[in-house]
């Protein structure tokens, strides 16, 4: 088995794992611009002790490139999680990211997410340069 083959993907309007990138359709070359990737935009994702997600990654690959870039790794550590108890914590924290980047060439943008009782799932997004 590859490891692609474990990734899920579908619709994020439909599916609440799927995450939804917000990015530009085209941007200036090296001009710098917002990306933002979330889960659970249309479909609300739990964000509890027992169902929540740990991870979202961003790429960049290039068009007509080989390899993909990685933009950002983004960790999410609190769930609600205590001494007393699963959702008993202090704090949650929500499966939202923004990172600001330049690019020079059109490429895609690719997100990848990882639910801790259903797996990985991914996204991805064109994007031209003028």
């Amino acid at each position: 088995m590859k490891m692609g083959e474990l990734f899920q993907s579908g619709d994020w309007k439909n599916e609440k794992h799927v995450p939804a990138i917000e990015c530009p359709d085209s941007v200036k070359a090296d001009e710098a611009f917002d990306v933002k990737v979330s889960i659970g935009k249309e479909i609300g994702h739990p964000n509890t002790t027992e169902h929540h997600i740990r991870w979202i990654r961003v790429y960049f690959k290039p068009e007509g490139g080989k390899f993909a870039y990685e933009v950002g790794s983004y960790e999410f550590n609190a769930h609600g999680e205590s001494a007393e108890g699963a959702n008993q914590g202090p704090v949650y924290t929500e499966p939202k990211v923004t990172a600001t980047v330049k690019i020079n060439k059109p490429g895609t943008l690719l997100a990848s997410i990882y639910c801790n009782i259903h797996g990985l799932w991914e996204n991805e997004a064109q994007i031209k340069v003028s």
